[in-house]
């Protein structure tokens, strides 16, 4: 426990870390890698050049200093947090090298500003932070290893079968290389893998992607979208590398499924899923289960066309053999066989007018995955229409971070 004053200081440098935060983060990063360069065999590198895992991390300085004293407050977020680092896994030994090069990012940075009182209460507030992520990663791992078909760290799986779903979209089916169980998952959940062996590359890199099918339990699927180089973004090196030279028969290693955008245990009332893109991932697996629950659900996903669209067949065979389904697209620039073929419902963009009508029951629970300016767009349509906020389930690509709430006049 924390005694008053350290308390009090912590706050106090709330403000000073709503401004200096992300600066701080920076030089976390450029300190802890360049005194301990093993760490990127751990650590997203493609996050840490866009800066999504600075201002990820400066996120949770913030949050962590403002409820200080009222840490359950910001559990969500903590657990959250959590079930990343086992995946990737984050061991109690790399605790104290995170805690020594934030604090010596908080002194280079705020200079004489950061007293001696301030880093000595940021230190033992540190403490208690990274007691409460170990212990709670200690579950995690427990679980993990000691469930039916599971594992704590990473297991080697071979490639069973890789499926061309579209133009960019890959499914990749895994096995265990032991031919043992696996762990079950709930849908929602991803696992991480752990590449080696990329050409030029020096360090590992993982990378954390939602499970896409749950109706058999002897195998994990993937759905990994090639992400090209656009503009000034690069290639993205793990998928690049999955779509290019990972061929079946290959042996990639595994984390046990983990996540906490999970599809919950409520029939009282509708469920809407809805993605943009390859976000339909994990939604395509919460169909899956909901199908088989004959929950009502009403299936939203928007692609650029059908030649971009994975498991647009797969997902209206689902809703014909379903009356409890109701599945619609939107394409933002369809092609001459879309028309021709009336692959979608919806030209142009997903509109808060086109979720009303397709939303009756404003009761309903959303869950929603795809890209950053989609998923704000559509938070904001959705609180427009009359869906609650405490309603709408999301989960980001990459560093966990929060939908910004709309503007009000």
């Amino acid at each position: 426990m924390l005694d008053q004053k350290t308390i009090d200081i912590v706050k106090s440098t709330v403000p000073v870390l709503e401004e200096h935060g992300e600066n701080i983060t920076k030089r976390f990063y450029q300190l802890m890698f360049g005194n301990h360069p093993e760490l990127l065999n751990i650590f997203n590198h493609a996050n840490q050049k866009q800066g999504r895992q600075q201002r990820a991390l400066a996120s949770a300085v913030y949050a962590a200093a403002k409820y200080i004293d009222n840490l359950e407050a910001i559990l969500p977020v903590v657990s959250q947090i959590a079930q990343k680092h086992r995946s990737l896994g984050i061991k109690p030994e790399h605790y104290p090298i995170v805690g020594k090069h934030l604090l010596l990012a908080i002194k280079d940075v705020l200079g004489d500003a950061a007293t001696d009182d301030i880093m000595t209460a940021w230190e033992k507030a540190y403490g208690v932070i990274a007691d409460a992520f170990i212990n709670l990663e200690k579950g995690l791992y427990d679980k993990a290893g000691t469930q039916d078909g599971g594992w704590e760290d990473f297991r080697e799986f071979k490639v069973d079968k890789i499926v061309q779903e579209s133009d960019v979209i890959k499914s990749f089916y895994f096995v265990p290389a032991d031919g043992g169980k696996i762990a079950s998952f709930i849908p929602g959940q991803y696992i991480s893998i752990r590449l080696k062996d990329i050409p030029g590359e020096q360090y590992s890199h993982i990378r954390q992607y939602s499970l896409s099918q749950c109706k058999d339990d002897s195998y994990y699927r993937i759905s990994v979208k090639r992400e090209d180089s656009i503009n000034d973004r690069p290639a993205g090196k793990v998928s690049s590398f999955l779509h290019t030279h990972v061929k079946e028969g290959d042996i990639v290693e595994l984390s046990a499924p983990a996540g906490e955008f999970i599809l919950e245990d409520q029939s009282e009332k509708p469920t809407v899923l809805l993605s943009g893109g390859v976000g339909i991932t994990p939604m395509f697996c919460m169909l899956q289960k909901l199908a088989d629950q004959e929950q009502k659900t009403t299936f939203i996903q928007a692609a650029i066309n059908g030649n971009i669209h994975a498991f647009r067949d797969a997902v209206k065979e689902i809703e014909e053999n379903n009356e409890s389904i109701d599945a619609y697209f939107c394409y933002e620039k369809p092609t001459e066989l879309d028309r021709s073929e009336k692959h979608f419902d919806k030209e142009g963009y997903i509109t808060a007018d086109w979720l009303n009508q397709l939303i009756s029951d404003k009761e309903a629970i959303v869950y929603m995955c795809g890209p950053v300016p989609f998923m704000q767009a559509m938070y904001e349509a959705l609180l427009e229409i009359g869906i609650k906020k405490d309603h709408i389930r999301y989960e980001f690509f990459g560093p966990s971070m929060q939908l910004k709430e709309p503007q009000t006049v």
